[in-house]
Formats: structure tokens, C-alpha cells, sequence
């Protein structure tokens, strides 16, 4: 079914009941839920007249043949396709492409080409080397920028823009580079289209009702997704299981989303856990938790407002921050994201475990240590009275995926209502943009 849920989620951890005092109380998390329902019914009546454009993505199709017909196009001859966008424009497509094995230790520089690049973040040095080491004929350069107006998307494009003209392939940019932008308006300029239109490069359209972190199911992340093979449909169809709970009128106590803002708010307000601590348990989801740490941050961290996110791996990060979790301030809630691992990987053979002293190892598997571990890390958490929400997906594919991040998009958006912000502005970024551009030109 279209609306089935592969999405798992427990507060169970998170109540005073079972954690003691630094857990959320039955009749705190029933005040957060009843204010979570006029959220709801905002998002509804949004989605009704068309207000809110996020809320019609999971049910669109209408979009994805030029998508795809795009993404043939710039793996045709590639050997290399290079992202070119920061924040919301580049996190939702890595993290679309880890499902790919984009960026996994290990599995990432091996897996078929064309290899691919998010150079997410300006820096001098790694840019200028990638350019220098880059096959740059057989090369693909994508664009991306909602404004068209971020600086370090033009500096990055402008900069491969001069390379590949030095490199004596002028007549060839057309077919390199790719742009990703909103479409041009009356009166107001759009940099990234001035650099490249000139130069015959395509452009797809940045929808322009959907802002930056929020765009990952839209081509600003089908895109990526697209190039490297993933199925871009069963994304959005994931996406349409989160977001039928609210859609269907159920109370916010069964929309996951909204219970998960509401004892997050709760907890914030009224236990003054201030830090959102999300730790996933699997490789392919190291850049979900990025992207979840730049949505939270920048949607909520307004007017003295917000509680900070903080992104975790596991089990890797049992051996750096699990320590200052248990032991530290106790300021934080704890969301745990498991996957079904179990009797995954390679088996341990007997003997070897045996020569290094753990045989009871013997005949299991990694992923059988791995789900232990997050079972106990969830547990060890509460059991200190640290309240813990978890979270578990069976299966890691294009359709949990996309639940998964519609869930967190949805529970964003509901948290923020909850605190009396505007989820989709982020006024203090733009202030450091404009300062920076002073700087830049020396124009203070």
C-alpha cells in the first residue's frame, strides 16, 4: 500500500514512568500534543489550497521524466559528475546518494563510476586540486542554487567555467555543465544563469516554493539520486507514508511526526533538554544525520528559540560521545536510529573467535553485534534516566528513506509552530551572506 509505514518509532524510553524524573510526564506530553493539533490542522488546510508546496511533492509525478531524461544526459561519457551547491542544496542529495554507497567508508571509491563530488564546502585548497586532477573533457559540473545568487556556488562555477575554457574546451561547455536554479524573473538578477545561460548550459527549474533544506524530494536531491540509479518514485512514494497520518486527520498522539515535536518541545520547556541528540546506527545514514543537523538548526534556531542538534554515527561514536551522553550535562533528548541487521555481513568463524578470547562470538555476524550495540546504547541511555527515543527502519532503500527525511521535514515543521517560529526563514544566515560579500569587496 502506498501509505504502509516502514517507519518504526518508540517514545516508551522518553517517560517519567519508565526513566524517572528526567523523563517527560503523561500530562506534560499531553499538553504538547494537544497545541501539536492546530499545527495540523494548519498543514492541512496548507496542503488543501496549495500553501505549503512540500506537502504535494510525495504525490507528484508529473516532473520525474525530465529528471531522468537529465540525469542520462550528464552520465552519457562521464567520468566524473561534480555537484556544485552548499547547505540545503547539496545535504538532501548526499544524502539520497549514500543508498547508492555515495561517500560509505570503504565501498565508496569502489563502487562503478561515474564517481561523484558534493563540493559542499569553499575551500581553496580542495578546489583548486580537484580541478587540477579532474579529466575535465569527461567531466560534468551541476550547478545548483535556489537564488542563483550564492556566492560560493558562483565562485565554484565561474572557477570550473575558466578551467575548462583553458583547457581549450569552450565549445564543449554546453554539454558539461548543468545548472539547477529558479527560473528567471523580471527585475530581479540570477548570477548562476547569468554565468551559465550565455554559455548555452540547460537548466532545470528550483521549485520556488520550496526552500533549500526542504528540497531534498524535489530535483535539487532527485537529481543526484537519478544519476546514480535509485529509484526517484518509490522516494516520494516513502515520502507520502509520513505524511498520510497527518493528511488523514488522525489525532497527534498516532502522527509520529507531531509526537515526535511534541516531546521534544516538552522536553525542551519543561526538563530543559536543549540538545537534540540524533545517532544512527548504519553507515548509509551518516549524511541523513547532517542533513537533519542543518534542517533542525536552521528552522528553528530563531528569536532566543530552538534546541541544537547534534549528529551522531554509531556504533563509531560510542568511543568518542557516548561517555559525555551518559555522564555529561544532562540537557539532552536522544533519538536512536536502528536498522535490521541482524545475521547481516560476514559470520565469525568459530576458531578466531576463540584465539581472540571472545568465543562467544563465534557464528555471529557484524550485523548482529551492530544491532546489539544500539540496543544497548538506547538502553544504557535510559537506564541512566536519560530520556531516549528510538526509531527503527527494517530495511535501508529508496522508500524508508524518503519517510525518513519526510518525517523529520514534517516534524520540523510541527516543532516550530509548537515554539512560534517560521520554520522556512533563516534571517541571521542571510545577515552573515551580506557582511561576507561587504568583506569580500570591500564595500563596508
Amino acid at each position: 500500500m502506498a501509505d504502509a509505514m516502514a517507519l518504526s518509532q518508540s517514545i516508551d524510553l522518553v517517560r517519567a514512568a519508565a526513566i524517572g524524573p528526567q523523563g517527560l510526564s503523561d500530562s506534560a506530553l499531553n499538553r504538547a500534543l494537544s497545541r501539536s493539533e492546530t499545527a495540523l490542522e494548519a498543514l492541512r488546510a496548507l496542503h488543501a489550497d496549495g500553501g505549503l508546496r512540500l506537502l504535494h511533492l510525495p504525490a507528484e509525478r508529473d516532473d520525474i521524466a525530465a529528471v531522468q531524461a537529465a540525469a542520462r544526459g550528464l552520465t552519457a561519457g562521464a567520468t566524473d559528475i561534480v555537484f556544485l551547491g552548499t547547505g540545503g542544496s547539496s545535504l538532501g542529495g548526499q544524502t539520497l546518494a549514500q543508498l547508492a554507497g555515495y561517500s560509505v567508508p570503504g565501498i565508496g571509491a569502489l563502487r562503478p563510476g561515474p564517481r561523484i563530488h558534493f563540493m559542499d564546502n569553499l575551500d581553496p585548497v580542495s578546489f583548486g586540486a580537484l580541478l587540477k586532477a579532474l579529466p575535465l573533457a569527461t567531466s560534468r559540473f551541476v550547478s545548483i542554487s535556489k537564488s542563483g545568487g550564492t556566492g560560493e556556488t558562483l565562485m565554484q562555477t565561474a572557477a570550473a567555467l575558466a578551467a575548462c575554457k583553458e583547457a581549450g574546451l569552450q565549445e564543449s561547455i554546453a554539454g558539461l555543465f548543468f545548472g539547477l536554479s529558479e527560473p528567471a524573473k523580471p527585475g530581479k538578477r540570477n548570477g548562476l544563469r547569468d554565468l551559465l545561460e550565455p554559455e548555452g548550459v540547460s537548466f532545470l527549474d528550483h521549485d520556488t516554493g520550496v526552500g533549500g533544506r526542504f528540497s531534498a524530494l524535489t530535483n535539487v536531491g532527485l537529481l543526484p539520486a537519478a544519476i546514480l540509479g535509485l529509484d526517484i518514485v518509490a522516494l516520494r512514494e516513502g515520502a507520502a507514508a509520513a505524511l498520510a497520518p497527518v493528511l488523514a486527520g488522525k489525532p497527534a498522539a498516532e502522527v509520529p511526526s507531531a509526537l515526535g515535536a511534541a516531546l521534544s518541545v516538552a522536553l525542551a520547556e519543561d526538563h530543559g533538554k536543549t540538545i537534540s541528540a540524533v545517532m544512527a546506527y548504519a553507515d548509509r545514514l551518516e549524511k541523513f544525520v547532517k542533513w537533519y543537523v542543518q534542517l533542525w538548526a536552521e528552522s528553528l534556531g530563531k528569536d532566543g528559540k530552538g534546541t541544537t542538534p547534534v549528529g551522531a554515527l554509531g556504533p563509531v561514536d560510542q568511543h568518542s560521545q557516548l561517555q559525555l551522553f551518559i555522564a555529561g550535562p544532562r540537557d539532552k533528548l536522544f533519538t536512536v536510529i536502528t536498522t535490521g541487521v541482524e545475521g547481516k555481513g560476514p559470520a565469525i568463524d568459530p576458531e578466531l573467535a576463540t584465539r581472540a578470547g571472545e568465543p562467544d562470538f563465534g557464528g555471529k555476524t557484524i550485523g548482529d553485534l551492530v544491532g546489539a550495540q544500539g540496543r544497548a546504547t538506547a538502553e544504557t541511555l535510559a537506564k541512566n534516566g536519560l530520556p531516549v527515543r528510538t526509531i527503527h527502519l527494517e530495511t535501508i532503500d529508496e522508500r524508508s528513506l524518503g519517510e525518513l527525511m519526510m518525517h523529520f521535514m514534517l516534524e520540523t515543521i510541527i516543532a516550530a509552530h509548537l515554539l512560534g517560529v517560521d520554520a522556512f526563514d533563516q534571517p541571521a544566515v542571510e545577515e552573515g551572506k551580506v557582511l561576507a560579500k561587504q568583506y569580500l569587496t570591500g564595500k563596508t
